[in-house]
């Protein structure tokens, strides 16, 4: 099957390019971001790779701050 887009590359990437890329498609040829956007998504979906989510960028576990740690750490010693 044909992709009527132009490739950020030249080229169809591999599957794990796709997945570790943030962009698959050339920007030039999109006067919205949402068409641009939109067009990512069928790259991914022709290329069987997952959509990238709106919170892609963010931890998948939150971070605490070093002092809610530390006082967390001492919490289970005083259990002990």
């Amino acid at each position: 099957m044909d992709f009527r887009y132009r490739w950020k590359n030249g080229a169809p990437p591999t599957r794990d390019q796709a997945a570790q890329s943030d962009q698959l498609l050339d920007e030039t040829q999109f006067e919205s971001e949402k068409d641009h956007r939109l067009a990512e998504e069928m790259a991914r979906k022709h290329l069987n790779v997952p959509v990238r989510t709106l919170d892609a960028d963010r931890a998948t576990l939150p971070h605490g701050n070093s002092s809610e740690k530390a006082e967390l750490k001492q919490a289970d010693i005083n259990q002990v």
